[in-house]
């Protein structure tokens, strides 16, 4: 806490702070990931137990249309599939999304073959502690965290909000498989409604504006939000890239079908520390404004930020927070929950 009180100083003194009366919304990046491998139960859980207010599946569809969590649908970074040789003729070489990628593929297993592997740290240089847990987790399929997420809400009598993401949806589309028709049919079959704290999100706009035509036909009406990097494009519109969206006319036409965009962190914060224009711009047309990814290891923070020369160590992961905070984020996506709760605990205060 002395330390967290120091950075919170230390950004006080050198950018005084004109800080949102509301505190933000804690997005628990695929789970507790600083502390758990992703995208297992164990990690939602754990995310839950430690504050969050939402958990954070990245969704993919196996052979038999069943929609589990996976980071991408590349899975050999994050299960044991390769020490299966059972499975070893399944490795492949697709182009995802313009992109050449060889390994295994959710899409190519069915949802009973997936259950016998088992998950793996994604980054177990940097978090060697979660590296310990290898092996231990099975791939959940979206409606088990959900079935979590309500017994959690049960035991603890805190609701806690579903912000599911739908990876490579055209990529997806193109192969015949339905994943927005998928998700929106599950989340109805829980009992969500618009009123519910439920966020759908996709770098592609396409699946977005699937979500709001289709959605309410279904009696599956949910928030969107439009996912922007600092580089790039979407991939199902080439001809745009992600700078037009955060353009004034661009945030007019996200929207038309977006309820918020989810921006890379570098968007909101200049390298001095001081904000960007893009909230004030995103809330002017009615967008609220969600930030990614809020991580504490120095690997993940910028130069200033970095305590030390361990890449793996802790950095002023309260600064960052802050300076969010003041950037006019409503919500922030972090790995590190915990820290997350302190932080904001101490702004409040």
């Amino acid at each position: 806490m002395i330390r967290l009180s120091l950075a919170i100083a230390a950004l006080a003194t050198a950018l005084p702070l004109t800080l949102p009366a509301q505190a933000q919304v804690i997005i628990a990046h695929r789970g507790a990931s600083g502390d758990r491998p992703e995208h297992t139960l164990a990690a939602y859980e754990l995310a839950i137990e430690q504050g969050a207010d939402y958990i954070e599946p990245d969704l993919v569809p196996t052979k038999d249309g069943v929609l589990v969590a996976r980071h991408e649908n590349e899975i050999s970074g994050t299960t044991d599939v390769a020490d299966h040789p059972e499975f070893a003729d399944r490795k492949t070489t697709k182009t995802i999304d313009g992109v050449e990628v060889t390994g295994w593929f959710t899409e190519d297993f069915t949802l009973a073959e997936l259950k016998t592997l088992r998950a793996k740290e994604r980054v177990p240089d940097i978090r060697p502690g979660n590296a310990e847990y290898d092996g231990q987790f099975e791939i959940p399929t979206l409606v088990e965290i959900i079935a979590l997420a309500k017994a959690k809400a049960k035991e603890t009598g805190r609701l806690v909000g579903l912000y599911p993401e739908i990876k490579h949806g055209s990529y997806f589309d193109a192969l015949g498989f339905k994943t927005v028709d998928s998700l929106l049919t599950a989340l109805k079959a829980a009992g969500y409604t618009r009123e519910d704290p439920v966020y759908i999100q996709s770098f592609e706009p396409t699946a977005l504006v699937q979500v709001k035509f289709r959605g309410p036909a279904m009696g599956a009406d949910y928030r969107r939000i439009q996912l922007v990097a600092a580089d790039g494009g979407p991939a199902d519109r080439p001809d745009v890239t992600y700078a037009q969206f955060i353009a004034p006319e661009g945030l007019e036409l996200v929207s038309s079908y977006a309820d918020g965009i989810g921006v890379q962190a570098t968007l909101l914060v200049n390298a001095n520390g001081s904000p960007t224009d893009l909230a004030a711009n995103a809330k002017a047309v009615g967008l609220d404004v969600h930030a990614w990814t809020a991580r504490a290891e120095n690997a993940f923070l910028p130069v200033p930020l970095r305590v030390g020369e361990d890449p793996t160590a802790d950095g002023n992961f309260a600064m960052l927070w802050a300076l969010l905070r003041r950037a006019g984020a409503d919500a922030i996506f972090t790995d590190n929950v915990a820290e997350a709760v302190a932080a904001r605990t101490a702004l409040q205060n």
